[in-house]
């Protein structure tokens, strides 16, 4: 009698097991079968008014019948597990016929270009790079730098003043000042990249935003030969190991002698022709030996240290390597002006 109980309750859950569509209800018909309150659940219970063989023969038949019920359910998870993977990977489906996506790489800026190649060529050289506030005072901008209120030159640096004493600095040299004054009378060799403000009207030529590389060497013994060394080193570099350059005497307040540099035309090899106004040369930067002054505000002995310092126009530099006829592209975002200077791989 008890035999053919179990036997039902075995076909019973293996045909609530079978019929079931999800796990969920798989589930609940384990509990119902195989809980503390199912069939099996209560034949057991009858083992207690049962003699020893009974038991015996009952706890047997009824191990039997629970490893059928387990063995059911757990073919029937496999199942529906195995049906739940299969409907994933078909709502997955990648389709290989269609168009792939297309992930666009940017490139480094052109005029971060040519800081990067500056940098690279003056770190070779043992120079450190130095950097400074754009936000800076009259005192540094222009005061250390031998250029006092009412001084005529800074006419040419008109910049944005937020106060009297405080302005968007105009170049660079602020810097050179400040590391002269951290230094207190030792060597340095640094160069100075950086973002400087002028009020200039916005044309092909000019902008009221621009970049500048300016270089400062101090030190025992610095003279104007090893001034023409480095600038060399800075044409070949920056237009080509056949480039010559070529010093004219200029005026800037905080070095004296002062000089303009030019540079052979890369284009016409310094025949002449339309880039260079038929000259054969290019200006690209002024530089001269640190006036005495400039030297003496920041604490140095104009009679035991000497050097030299120079100023790189970064967008005249990249204008001329790359043929650009109009500065105001370096800053109106155009992607399809920037994507010209994408490295292809």
């Amino acid at each position: 009698m008890v035999k053919d109980d179990l036997k039902k309750i075995v076909d019973d859950a293996k045909a609530a097991f079978a019929s079931v569509k999800d796990k969920l209800a798989l589930n609940a018909h384990k509990a119902n079968f195989l809980g503390k309150k199912g069939p099996l659940a209560a034949i057991m219970a009858q083992m207690k008014s049962l003699s020893v063989e009974e038991k015996k023969e009952l706890g047997m038949l009824s191990n039997v019948a629970k490893k059928e019920m387990e063995d059911a359910y757990l073919a029937k998870l496999d199942e529906l597990n195995e049906e739940e993977i299969n409907k994933k990977l078909m709502e997955e489906t990648i389709d290989v016929t269609l168009p792939g996506y297309s992930f666009n790489q940017g490139s480094i800026h052109p005029l971060n270009e040519i800081v990067m190649e500056l940098e690279d060529l003056f770190i070779g050289m043992g120079y450190e790079v130095a950097e400074g506030p754009e936000i800076e005072t009259d005192e540094y901008c222009f005061e250390k730098l031998n250029l006092p209120k009412g001084h005529p030159a800074r006419d040419m640096q008109d910049t944005f003043y937020i106060n009297p004493e405080v302005l968007l600095r105009s170049q660079t040299s602020p810097v050179q000042a400040r590391t002269m004054e951290l230094k207190k009378g030792e060597p340095i060799k640094i160069i100075c990249p950086g973002k400087v403000y002028r009020r200039d009207a916005d044309d092909a030529t000019h902008s009221h935003q621009f970049m500048q590389c300016e270089g400062l060497v101090l030190g025992e013994d610095i003279t104007f030969a090893n001034l023409k060394g480095a600038l060399l080193e800075v044409a070949h570099k920056m237009f080509g190991e056949k480039n010559e350059i070529r010093l004219r005497p200029s005026f800037f307040p905080f070095t004296e002698p002062s000089v303009e540099v030019d540079v052979s035309c890369s284009k016409c090899g310094g025949k002449g022709c339309s880039m260079c106004k038929g000259t054969g040369w290019i200006e690209v930067l002024g530089a001269g030996m640190v006036n005495n002054q400039v030297l003496e505000m920041s604490g140095y002995d104009p009679k035991k240290i000497q050097g030299f310092a120079f100023g790189i126009g970064v967008e005249r530099v990249a204008i001329l390597k790359n043929g650009i006829d109009d500065i105001r592209n370096f800053y109106i975002n155009d992607v399809r002006f920037l994507r010209e200077f994408k490295e292809v791989k």
